[in-house]
């Protein structure tokens, strides 16, 4: 782990990290989120039965979309030549969690060669996936709750391979 901020200069202030020198590699990024809701939500949703339509599809093209878009809303995010992009939403019934929660797992692969890392997309895939099911599904259940969007895996530029160890 690094012991300093790269998006911090030795004045304190913010600044976008200059990568002009580093060299073009593949880099790899997976990204998961949770979007928690009532069992009658999931049922509208695996059945196909939601007011506004396809919401695993909709949620899988908002979360590519939602990558291409990540420089535009992360202010020190370089804007990346994304050469992946694969948003998966899986239902999670009553007691596939240790915390009895049923709703979608969004899992999001983000790929790109170039000088720097594509985590930053592949989090904000998996974020507005989970956006996109609440907002297609609000009107049944306004108590959804997203969480446990984290980093799973990264890999590729000097550091290399880094992934998240298994939850005890």
């Amino acid at each position: 782990m690094s012991d300093h901020l790269t998006h911090i200069d030795e004045k304190g202030e913010v600044r976008m990290v200059d990568v002009s020198a580093k060299p073009d590699t593949e880099r790899v990024a997976v990204a998961e989120g949770f979007i928690a809701m009532h069992p009658e939500t999931l049922a509208l949703i695996v059945e196909g039965k939601a007011a506004k339509g396809d919401v695993l599809a909709c949620a899988r093209v908002a979360g590519v979309m939602g990558a291409k878009q990540t420089s535009s809303l992360i202010p020190m995010c370089h804007p990346l030549n994304i050469t992946k992009a694969k948003v998966e939403c899986e239902p999670v019934g009553a007691g596939e969690r240790e915390d009895g929660r049923v709703g979608i797992r969004v899992t999001c692969t983000c790929g790109v060669t170039g000088k720097t890392g594509i985590e930053m997309e592949a989090l904000t895939a998996a974020s507005i996936a989970c956006l996109t099911v609440y907002d297609m599904c609000k009107a049944v259940d306004r108590g959804m709750e997203i969480m446990d969007v984290r980093l799973l895996k990264k890999d590729g530029g000097k550091t290399g391979l880094w992934l998240r160890e298994a939850q005890a």
